[in-house]
């Protein structure tokens, strides 16, 4: 299983900007999917994650500026920040979690991480 994010760059702060991270292998479930955050010097920390049925989980420090939502049939998280922070500027990673096939015809579960996406805003 592979995550693919997009969407990454350059904003000005009060602007917007949507991320999207794309799952793509032998997916059997995608139970969950979001994004985290890692600016310098600082801990990765979530942003926000979302579960099959729409289930979120998000940083309070975010809530109502960035929302997160999916689409099931693609396998795809989106993120849509609004009014982006100067303090928002950091490389945000996909991770999902769920189960894929194992050579034996079972399933097992997978942790996996998006090769990071960096977003800068600018004040």
């Amino acid at each position: 299983v592979q995550l693919q994010a997009f969407g990454g760059g350059l904003v000005q702060a009060g602007g917007s900007l949507r991320l999207s991270c794309v799952a793509s292998g032998p997916i059997f479930t995608l139970n969950r999917m979001g994004w985290y955050r890692q600016a310098p010097g600082k801990q990765r920390e979530l942003v926000a994650d979302i579960t099959t049925d729409g289930k979120i989980n998000s940083n309070d420090s975010m809530k109502g500026r960035f929302t997160i939502s999916r689409d099931n049939a693609k396998n795809t998280a989106f993120l849509q920040m609004n009014q982006p922070k100067p303090e928002d500027t950091a490389v945000y990673y996909c991770h999902a979690y769920g189960t894929t096939f194992t050579e034996v015809g079972g399933h097992r579960y997978f942790e996996e991480w998006g090769q990071g996406t960096q977003v800068t805003v600018s004040s």
